[in-house]
């Protein structure tokens, strides 16, 4: 399943059990195996390719890409390219690290969130990848790859991560909270699963933080609540056709049953520069004057939806 593996026999002194459970070694890594042993096979040969891992949040990606370096005599970094990710960036942090002399005889860049990172700063690092190709790679991740630039993707070896089933993230929740005493109702799970799937980590962040005096207790609003934020926002970022995005939104907040949109604006507002594509500006106004009639009327999904068709408008 990529994420999870029973690592409770091993030295793991972490509260956050999504690192308790975090596979050490390849051979813990489950599920997606044919990259695992596209992996292997790199690993064995002594000659690993610059990589693009690409998928849902939370499905192993930058668990594989960890993995990796630590089965490797490398020197590495890990830059995370959501809080850093302009041309400074690439220019300081990620050339230095690149043309220093190092203890190992292969450097090895970590790029996570790398669809974060701006297109001018992609252009750079494109270079970067020439020049120092006789002993650095680098390893990206991202969940949008359709944002990585073209001259990017084709000096990368690119590989999708698979999420699990539900399933599958079913048995291994279950397997968590059993190895940590917790008492929990299977149906319990739906709610939790169905809100975060794929993002396996999400799922047990969201057990972890319910369990109270040993027993798994779920606020079921606040699940579907925080679902309806994150599948509004991906809805925005993909690559549908206007009408099919309003079509999907619709139905998602028709779904959702909710009545107070409050949140929805704030968490709009928190993850602009995600979808608003240079477009901030307006879209931020348009925020405002929506969350403004919001008070001001008395059925708030109407208003709620003319925002989004009129986000729809400005980012088209």
């Amino acid at each position: 399943m990529g994420f999870f593996q029973d690592t409770t026999n091993k030295e793991v002194n972490n509260s956050l059990w999504v690192e308790k459970y975090r596979p050490q070694k390849l051979e813990e890594y489950v599920g997606n195996e044919h990259l695992k042993q596209k992996v292997n096979d790199y690993l064995q040969s002594g000659d690993i390719p610059h990589l693009l891992f690409f998928g849902k949040a939370g499905t192993g990606k930058t668990t594989l890409a960890k993995l990796i370096v630590n089965s490797i005599d490398c020197d590495h970094i890990i830059i995370n390219a959501s809080d850093e990710n302009t041309v400074d960036t690439v220019r300081n942090k990620v050339k230095g690290f690149a043309s220093t002399v190092g203890f190992k005889d292969l450097k090895v860049i970590i790029l996570d969130e790398f669809d974060y990172m701006a297109p001018n700063a992609q252009a750079i690092l494109r270079n970067l990848m020439e020049t120092f190709s006789k002993h650095c790679r680098f390893i990206l991740t991202c969940n949008y790859v359709e944002k990585v630039i073209s001259p990017i993707r084709s000096r990368t070896q690119e590989f999708q991560i698979v999420p699990p089933t539900r399933k599958d993230v079913a048995v291994q929740i279950s397997q968590i909270l059993g190895k940590e005493g917790v008492k929990f109702q299977p149906k319990d799970l739906v709610p939790i699963i169905d809100s975060s799937y794929p993002d396996i980590r999400k799922v047990i962040n969201t057990c972890q933080l319910g369990t109270h005096k040993g027993e798994l207790k779920i606020d079921t609003k606040s699940v579907i609540e925080g679902d309806l934020k994150t599948k509004l926002i991906e809805i925005f970022v993909s690559k549908d056709e206007m009408r099919n995005k309003f079509m999907k939104i619709r139905k998602t907040v028709a779904d959702s049953r909710t009545q107070d949109f409050t949140d929805l604006y704030s968490h709009f507002y928190e993850k602009v520069d995600e979808y608003a594509e240079g477009n901030t500006a307006n879209v931020i106004l348009a925020l405002s004057d929506r969350q403004y009639k919001d008070a001001l009327v008395v059925d708030k999904e109407i208003q709620f939806m003319a925002l989004m068709i009129e986000l729809l408008n400005l980012l088209k």
